[in-house]
């Protein structure tokens, strides 16, 4: 009673600083209640009620409620299975310097065993998954090992990954399938739910950006693909000093193929692809890119003849577009000072024949699927090349995807060819060698999916063949050889002769095949 009389005759200032103080000492009890409950509560989540199927630990666990920070520093992520079987890993293994997490909710922590927040920034995790097979990834794994876990501890807007490092490992060969050196990755915007953990992306983001100082991919079972710089964001990826290389010797390799199959080697110093856009609609890829231009590309492309044909058909470049079952789409194209090569091998002992185009630079528009399309502009090719390192050459061709007859017009023209320069290819292939010189040679074919018809013309002087025998190919076969130059015209007498050429397509041979055989029908036509 007496304490109440008093505060009765207090005035208003005075009632003011008891109730502040009185508020400041409930708000101070109340912090101090609730720090020493998410002392509790955070590795008891963490630990006791983590519902995930990996086990979480650390050193040192920091806090602030006023700055709505967690920090957790030298963390360790193990497979909750790995304790009763330590002998095989499987799963995912983890060390992390260091977790930061910001803008948490504390009702989250107070009430839930989920942290929300708005960001989470992992410094310097050292990440790798154990697989017991050379799939390096699927999308349910990545679902299952990854996202959904992740998901039952912290759920934030956007994620920070600093200087990473992360591997595909086989359990088997403990040899890695994916590698991938300093990630660093910034995802913003994220939603994970029941609708999307069942999409091909298990997460849906507004905005992204990724980068790598270099990476390995196990591509399939012939094949390595590495990359030095890799820089990503939503509509733009460039890559730098791409390669694909094979897994084996020409040797080794001929010896596991069952058929006729070609060996690739590949690179490009950089591949850059502006414009881009892509995603999933309704589970179906899209891709979608203004420009792509690779640079200073090399392809080397190999066919041993020694295993048998492969005599399934070989569907044409319309076909191969038209049957893709996602939405493709490339407004342009260009491929600048690359170089292609053709190897050819009837044995190993005779060595390959080799076709050269240097220079090489494309120009292709309008590179799109049939995927769900009605109506598309033709598909344009330019090249323009230089034929075994001497020889300027111009190629246009053009076709349609959604033509299904696979009707297509390739016309180009080839100035002066020293004919000795093509004996890297007659030589060991054909056992012949030529010179003179094709001054001039141009050709117009059109065609389908069943046979071409078109125009092939030729200026060249001095033209003459030597034919080897088969026994002994350093040695000239004389009588052959006066056979071949016998029926042979040597030259054009300065005009250029031109020839109307038809040829039925063998529909187990690939298009290039098929364009060959055209130039040849028109060679022998002239020649002859």
């Amino acid at each position: 009673m007496f304490l109440i009389a008093n505060f009765r005759i207090m005035d208003w200032k005075q009632k003011t600083a008891i109730g502040i103080l009185v508020l400041f000492g409930v708000v101070l009890l109340m912090g101090i209640g609730v720090n020493v409950w998410i002392d509790r509560a955070l590795p008891k989540m963490l630990r006791e009620k983590n519902r995930s199927d990996y086990a979480i630990d650390y050193k040192n666990l920091s806090y602030s409620l006023m700055d709505g920070y967690i920090k957790a520093d030298s963390i360790e992520v193990v497979p909750k299975s790995a304790a009763a079987n330590q002998a095989i890993k499987s799963g995912l293994y983890a060390t992390v310097q260091s977790v930061e997490i910001k803008n948490f909710k504390i009702w989250s922590v107070l009430f839930s065993d989920r942290i929300r927040a708005r960001s989470i920034t992992v410094t310097r995790p050292q990440i790798v998954v154990y697989k017991k097979n050379d799939k390096a990834s699927h999308p349910k794994n990545l679902k299952k090992t990854v996202v959904a876990p992740f998901d039952k501890i912290v759920s934030v807007s956007d994620i920070y990954v600093r200087n990473a490092d992360a591997k595909v490992v086989n359990t088997q060969t403990q040899k890695a399938l994916l590698h991938a050196a300093n990630v660093n990755l910034q995802l913003e915007g994220i939603r994970i739910d029941d609708q999307t953990l069942d999409q091909k992306i298990p997460f849906a983001f507004d905005a992204y950006e990724f980068s790598c100082d270099s990476a390995y991919y196990q591509a399939n079972g012939f094949y390595h693909l590495t990359t030095q710089k890799i820089a990503a964001t939503r509509d733009e990826l460039s890559i730098g000093d791409f390669k694909l290389t094979p897994r084996y010797s020409r040797r080794a390799f001929v010896q596991k193929i069952a058929k006729e199959k070609d060996l690739f080697v590949v690179s490009a110093k950089q591949i850059k692809l502006d414009r881009l856009d892509w995603g999933f609609r309704d589970t179906v890829l899209f891709a979608h890119v203004g420009s792509v231009q690779i640079d200073k590309a090399l392809a080397d492309i190999y066919r041993a003849k020694m295993p048998p044909d492969d005599l399934s058909k070989k569907p044409l470049y319309n076909k191969l577009l038209r049957d893709l079952d996602f939405d493709l789409k490339v407004d342009t194209l260009r491929l600048r000072q690359s170089l292609l090569a053709y190897e050819e091998e009837k044995s190993f002992g005779q060595g390959s024949g080799k076709l050269i185009f240097d220079r090489f630079d494309l120009t292709a528009t309008h590179i799109c699927s049939g995927f769900r399309q009605k109506k598309l502009p033709d598909l344009k090719i330019d090249i323009d090349c230089r034929f075994m390192a001497t020889s300027p050459m111009h190629v246009e061709w053009k076709l349609n995807v959604l033509d299904k007859s696979d009707g297509f017009n390739i016309r180009g023209r080839i100035k002066n060819v020293d004919a000795a320069r093509v004996n890297a290819f007659t030589k060991p292939y054909l056992n012949a060698t030529t010179e003179g010189t094709l001054n001039e040679v141009f050709f117009n074919f059109t065609g389908n999916d069943v046979r071409s018809h078109g125009e092939f013309a030729i200026k060249y002087d001095d033209f003459k063949v030597t034919v080897y025998q088969q026994n002994d190919r350093s040695k000239k076969n004389k009588f052959l050889t006066a056979v071949g130059n016998l029926f042979v015209k040597n030259d054009t007498k300065g005009q250029v002769k031109a020839t109307q050429v038809e040829v039925e397509r063998i529909p187990e041979k690939s298009f290039y095949n098929f364009f060959w055989r055209n130039i040849a029908q028109g060679l022998l036509q002239i020649f002859v």
